[in-house]
């Protein structure tokens, strides 16, 4: 019986054939995990998806990136959406993926893309908005579950940090219908307490898990607080649109615990480094100024005061016996001078020529000076040194009725 032979190429065209004429196989979803993923410097993207059933190998050509909206990485779990044809040299199937999206939150996805960039753009992502978390906070806000490993660690952290802080609660929905809702009522109820900070978040989970803190009045609510926030959603892996918009955002529950609460112990510990570089300072500037006060003190010893005051002093004494001695010789030569004054007035005096014989001869008050002012008959008022005499006038006669008289 003759049988026939094929060659390779001859069956894998064969088997390529059927690939293509199987319509079911032209556009098929396939999930799995992501393994041997490597972005070829062309744009392609070569990985392989495997389950616990198997693997199938994977290809995702440049010209299609455009069906890739997130960076897909080793371990995600995925949505290929495209074609399994045969590679006809190798003689293997693969898929050709056109479309690839997270398994099981591929609409949520692409949700919170949207949401994301739609905030980012109103500017609620900017830093200039961000509020800065005190470093002292007394009061501390926390909105999340009542129960669960996430209040428990915030608790656990306080306490080992600083007993002295209080925390105070809002047991809010955080999964499920209505958690929005609570952890928005949460946020404005701790704001109306006046509370330091607040800590907003839950712990990990799946993207639906965490869905509440992706919903739109989540975000305007803590964007809109006035109180500064510390978002802690899921693992430090886990992004939320509460992350992007809190003044803060914390990779855990027990991290946001540690930026929100300063550690009691670290604090007195530094108080009192400072206090003690507070007093070698202070014992450095008292030193300085007492060196200073001592120098200050010799130059006043040096320049004393009442040195100088004594020299002034024995100066004044000085100047004091100069003008004495000065006033003594100015006295004798006035005296001096006036002696002489008063000799020569003792030598004019009326009274002294009154004396030698002379006689102050008046008419009428008016001293008489020549033989023209007075009449025969007129009274004459003679001063003598000793009295007065009144004369009446018999003869006047002149110098020249005198000349006369002598000639004849």
């Amino acid at each position: 019986m003759t049988k026939n032979i094929y060659s390779v190429g001859q069956v894998n065209n064969y088997i390529k054939n059927m690939f293509a004429q199987d319509f079911f196989l032209h556009r098929i979803s396939v999930k799995g995990e992501v393994s041997n993923c490597k972005y070829h410097t062309s744009g392609h993207i070569y990985f392989t998806l495997k389950d616990s059933g198997g693997t199938i190998g994977a290809i995702m050509f440049a010209g299609n990136r455009g069906g890739l909206s997130f960076p897909m990485k080793e371990g995600d779990k995925v949505v290929v959406t495209g074609s399994i044809e045969v590679y006809e040299r190798d003689g293997r199937y693969q898929l050709y993926a056109k479309e690839i999206e997270p398994d099981g939150a591929g609409s949520l996805y692409l949700k919170f893309e949207a949401l994301k960039q739609e905030l980012e753009e109103m500017g609620m992502f900017a830093d200039e908005y961000k509020q800065p978390i005190p470093r002292f906070a007394r009061r501390i806000g926390v909105v999340t579950a009542p129960t669960g490993a996430a209040v428990q660690d915030i608790r656990n952290v306080s306490a080992r940090r600083n007993p002295y802080v209080q925390l105070i609660l809002y047991p809010a929905l955080v999964q499920g219908e209505g958690a929005a809702a609570s952890i928005v009522n949460g946020i404005r109820a701790l704001e109306q307490m006046h509370v330091d900070v607040m800590i907003v978040g839950r712990g990990g989970g799946s993207i639906e898990d965490l869905w509440a803190f992706n919903e739109e009045i989540v975000a305007r609510a803590i964007f809109d607080c006035t109180v500064p926030v510390i978002s802690a959603v899921g693992h430090q892996t886990d992004w939320t649109i509460a992350d992007f918009v809190a003044d803060l955002r914390a990779p855990t529950p027990s991290a946001a615990a540690e930026l929100a609460v300063f550690d009691y112990a670290q604090t007195m510990g530094e108080l009192r480094e400072l206090r003690r570089r507070l007093d070698v300072s202070a014992r450095r500037r008292l030193d300085q100024a007492r060196a200073v006060l001592e120098r200050q003190a010799m130059r006043l010893r040096y320049l004393s005061p009442e040195s100088r005051l004594n020299e002034n002093r024995r100066r004044a004494v000085d100047y004091g016996d100069r003008l004495g001695a000065r006033m003594q010789e100015i006295f004798r030569d006035k005296k001096h001078r006036l002696a002489l004054l008063a000799g020569r007035m003792e030598a004019c005096s009326p009274v002294r020529r009154l004396g030698a014989g002379y006689a102050y001869v008046s008419v009428e008050g008016r001293r008489l000076a020549s033989v023209g002012q007075v009449r025969e008959g007129d009274t004459l008022q003679v001063e003598l040194m000793d009295g007065r005499l009144e004369a009446e006038i018999r003869t006047v006669t002149g110098h020249e009725s005198l000349e006369k008289q002598m000639e004849e």
